[in-house]
């Protein structure tokens, strides 16, 4: 009987960020705090995941690293080198606020490897679906530097690598992470037979990334979907993405393997976003996904942990991801949503006009 995967490495959580506060390093007026990208934000993620009694009904599968020239498949040789020689001397920026720590190199290339392991987990039908606690995460990373905490780009690097393995036509890349994934836009922004789809925060990170103008180029236009959603939005508005935008577009494109950029950071409670989105909203995100892979890959789907900074809150909507991926329903509840009374699941005006805005601009190219 097949299950849902589960992949991580002891190694993900020692990948060192440095002193820092949020996203920044430490100096000048920033006293040292928690870095925003701190290991315990996933650690706590696979804790819950071992006291609620969900890790023994999931198939564990350890990563392998990505080679060298699977990681070439994206990233140019000389931001490799740069990454492997700030690796192993003192560390350094990558790029813009994508620290290298000592033996972070090979860190990064294992994180790489666990997409690149749950790809082949779905593709040689050794599990239904797959869940991969990727660190460092990856979706900003571009092919000549790092970016936002990301080093190598790990869904870009495993939807490449799964076009030119298993010879696969259709891809879709899906990105709920709160911030746009701009690293991965970069990868497929003129290739038509990779969708890629975001949904953000609008105008929250990169700059000048991740509008609904930004369609794609070359062959790759009408390809490339940006959401941008408003700030406050909540379970109510990001569904109303998903069923008026996503899953028209994703009925029509038809793909043959699904991989999600899951960052947990549109929580209520993250430090880094203003989105409201509960642990209920999260199980709802997968659930969808879940449909839709069964509807169109015979369910092959892989999920790649990516954002998400609250350190308490992440593990209840990671876990909440899980039980819908795996149809597994623990004893947890979500003990931060007691005695909130506000409207989650209410779909206001603004956000019903944001995704209208979306649905104009791309009716160019798909049917709504």
């Amino acid at each position: 009987m097949k299950k849902t995967g589960f992949i991580y490495d002891e190694s993900y959580f020692w990948h060192d960020n440095g002193t820092g506060a949020l996203h920044l390093s430490t100096g000048g007026w920033v006293q040292s705090h928690t870095h925003g990208e701190d290991p315990e934000t996933k650690r706590r993620f696979k804790n819950l995941l071992d006291v609620s009694g969900l890790t023994p009904q999931l198939s564990s599968i350890a990563p392998r690293p990505a080679t060298r020239e699977e990681v070439e498949l994206f990233h140019l040789p000389n931001y490799i080198d740069r990454v492997q020689e700030l690796s192993n001397s003192n560390g350094g920026d990558a790029g813009q606020f994508a620290i290298v720590g000592r033996g972070s190199y090979e860190i990064a290339l294992l994180s790489a490897g666990g997409a690149i392991t749950g790809v082949d987990a779905v593709m040689k039908n050794e599990v239904d679906n797959v869940y991969a606690l990727t660190r460092p995460p990856g979706h900003h990373a571009e092919a000549q530097e790092g970016m936002g905490f990301c080093i190598f780009n790990n869904v870009a690097i495993a939807a490449k690598y799964a076009k030119e393995k298993y010879k696969l036509d259709r891809i879709l890349v899906l990105d709920w992470d709160v911030h746009h994934g701009n690293g991965t836009e970069q990868a497929f922004y003129e290739d038509d037979s990779t969708l890629f789809i975001s949904i953000h925060q609008d105008r929250l990170f990169p700059a000048g990334r991740g509008y609904v103008d930004h369609c794609g180029e070359g062959k790759g236009k009408g390809y490339n979907v940006n959401i941008p959603l408003p700030a406050g939005t909540g379970n109510a508005g990001y569904m109303h993405a998903f069923e008026h935008i996503v899953e028209p577009i994703v009925d029509q494109f038809k793909p043959e393997l699904i991989i999600v950029s899951a960052g947990q950071d549109p929580s209520f409670f993250d430090p880094l976003a203003r989105m409201m989105v509960t642990a209920n909203g999260f199980y709802r995100f997968a659930e969808f996904m879940k449909k839709l892979a069964e509807r169109h890959c015979d369910g092959r789907l892989v999920l790649c942990h990516e954002g998400g900074y609250s350190a308490a809150y992440v593990p209840f909507c990671s876990l909440a991801i899980v039980e819908a991926m795996s149809e597994i329903k623990t004893e947890v509840e979500d003990p931060f949503m007691e005695g909130f009374d506000v409207p989650f699941d209410t779909l206001f005006p603004h956000e019903e006009e944001a995704v209208q805005k979306v649905i104009k601009q791309q009716s160019e190219f798909w049917n709504f």
